[in-house]
């Protein structure tokens, strides 16, 4: 008889999950709360659910998760109501008593609180609890209204940062895996070169790079890409932009921002050249990975983001490049952005065992040089690189 779980592409080991388990219980019993609730209804910025329970939440299908501090997991989800069995299939699901599903849907309004009903359901088991929310922002207001006004006496507090400091922190296992993930960009990236050709446009391009991805084991891709002439900058596109057809001697730049089998999430960025690279267009590469070895050297423990992020503009502006105003390096795990962000309104510490991804970029009105590649913070103070692929602009 075929066994169901060949379905699976990948999956975190069960004593893992555990670990993890442990170690909210024990933050739960020091804030004494009762419940967690966890709610994502995607995977790109939406990885507590698949923290919790190795299963990803996707396209705007929530997975709502409520996780006692004494007792196994519930899991609501979209799918017919009782008496029907509920998804995911029981097969799948570890660490889970209960699986609870109905028919509700973002864009149908009057659908809006019937996983809310589910979830009261539940909590109504244990009168005056404390209920934990753990991101808030993934929370839609219909949802967080029913239970306020459905759960009287009740307390909701903010778990968010004390399972984020738990989160950032990869064990041996969860590292294996962000390694892979880095191995399979590398792959990727240098069939590039097979796939980059004048007269194609940026998606065929962008279709390729997927297909590598998705056959190495990827489970959820973003690939930002773009072409243009040497003498301008030539930022990332998503999908609606990348229609343009490539012409010799044009630059191309490419971001595999993609999970890899277990979905833990690298990035990893290069420019090619199609011909001889201006002179520009070096100098400004040359400048961000410059900017990228003065960030790594400053991953160590217990460094302030805010400093580091300060000196990265400090370079830039010396050099003749704008101040980076958005987000040029943060954490990564099973969300494509995880803390700490190196930015001056981040409040966490770099801590050893985070996953890093540096991806500084040398720009001003006239050319755009970029790079972006994983790193390790280490106890020894010395980020480790995991991404293998050369720091050059790539001439084809």
């Amino acid at each position: 008889m075929e066994d169901p779980k060949e379905r699976l592409v990948a999956s975190i080991s069960t004593a893992e999950l555990e670990r993890r388990w442990k170690a909210t219980r024990k933050v739960m019993k020091r804030n004494k709360v009762d419940f967690l609730i966890v709610r994502n209804d995607e995977e790109f910025l939406g990885g507590n659910v698949k923290w919790f329970t190795d299963l990803p939440a996707r396209h705007s299908y929530p997975y709502t998760v409520i996780f006692p501090v004494d007792d196994e997991m519930t899991m609501i989800s979209v799918g017919p109501p009782a008496p029907s069995e509920p998804a995911p299939p029981a097969w799948a699901v570890r660490g889970v008593k209960r699986r609870l599903s109905s028919p509700y849907f973002a864009s149908v309004h009057y659908t809006g609180t019937y996983d809310a009903e589910l979830a009261v359901g539940v909590l109504k088991e244990k009168k005056r609890a404390t209920i934990g929310l753990v991101g808030r922002s993934y929370i839609p207001i219909t949802f967080y209204e029913y239970l306020k006004s459905h759960l009287t006496g009740y307390k909701f507090v903010d778990m968010t940062d004390q399972i984020d400091q738990i989160k950032v922190i990869k064990s041996p296992e969860e590292m294996d895996w962000i390694k892979k993930t880095a191995h399979l960009q590398d792959v990727t990236m240098q069939q590039v070169k097979d796939f980059l050709k004048p007269g194609r446009r940026d998606f065929e391009v962008q279709a390729d790079v997927l297909h590598s991805v998705m056959v190495q084991g990827s489970e959820r891709q973003l690939i930002l890409c773009a072409s243009g002439p040497q003498d301008r900058p030539v930022p990332f596109g998503p999908r609606h932009f990348q229609n343009r057809v490539i012409k010799d001697g044009d630059q191309f730049n490419l971001l595999i921002e993609v999970n890899g089998p277990g979905g833990f999430y690298t990035e990893l960025s290069r420019m090619f050249s199609l011909g001889r690279p201006s002179q520009q267009l070096q100098d400004a590469f040359g400048t961000a990975v410059e900017a990228q070895t003065l960030t790594v050297s400053m991953l160590k423990p217990g460094a302030s983001t805010k400093k580091i992020i300060e000196a990265n503009n400090a370079f830039l502006q010396k050099h003749g490049y704008a101040p980076e105003r958005r987000l040029y390096a943060h954490g990564q795990g099973y969300d494509l952005v995880e803390r700490p962000l190196i930015r001056e309104d981040e409040p966490m510490k770099i801590k050893a065992g985070m996953n890093i991804v540096v991806h500084p970029g040398a720009g001003n009105a006239s050319i755009l040089g970029a790079i972006c590649d994983n790193y390790i913070v280490n106890e020894t103070g010395e980020a480790t690189w995991i991404h293998t692929t050369p720091k050059e602009i790539i001439v084809l």
